[in-house]
């Protein structure tokens, strides 16, 4: 899954609202989702994650106007991958408020 999302903040405020809302949303998903990698480099947030009982791996690369997402989803959740990704593009719109 490839996603170019535009944001109007500084390079380094969009990192600052992405590790804000990672935080954020720990609580709710508690319960649903074990974080098995969250390391930053630069500007580059490398992750993985289980859900459902399914890994998903992949990059948040924050640009100077637009955030890259690169996430490699399990086979199964490959047939949700429109809603998968209409959901992280929300996601990401909901910080720049």
């Amino acid at each position: 899954m490839h996603l170019d999302i535009p944001h109007t903040f500084s390079k380094a405020q969009a990192i600052d609202r992405v590790k804000k809302g990672l935080v954020d949303a720990r609580p709710q998903m508690k319960d649903q989702v074990v974080i098995e990698k969250e390391e930053w480099h630069d500007n580059a947030l490398d992750f993985s994650f289980v859900a459902q009982k399914q890994r998903i791996t992949g990059t948040l690369v924050v640009e100077d106007k637009h955030f890259i997402v690169d996430a490699k989803l399990p086979l199964m959740w490959r047939l949700f991958e429109g809603r998968i990704e209409k959901a992280v593009a929300e996601q990401i719109a909901g910080m720049q408020k």
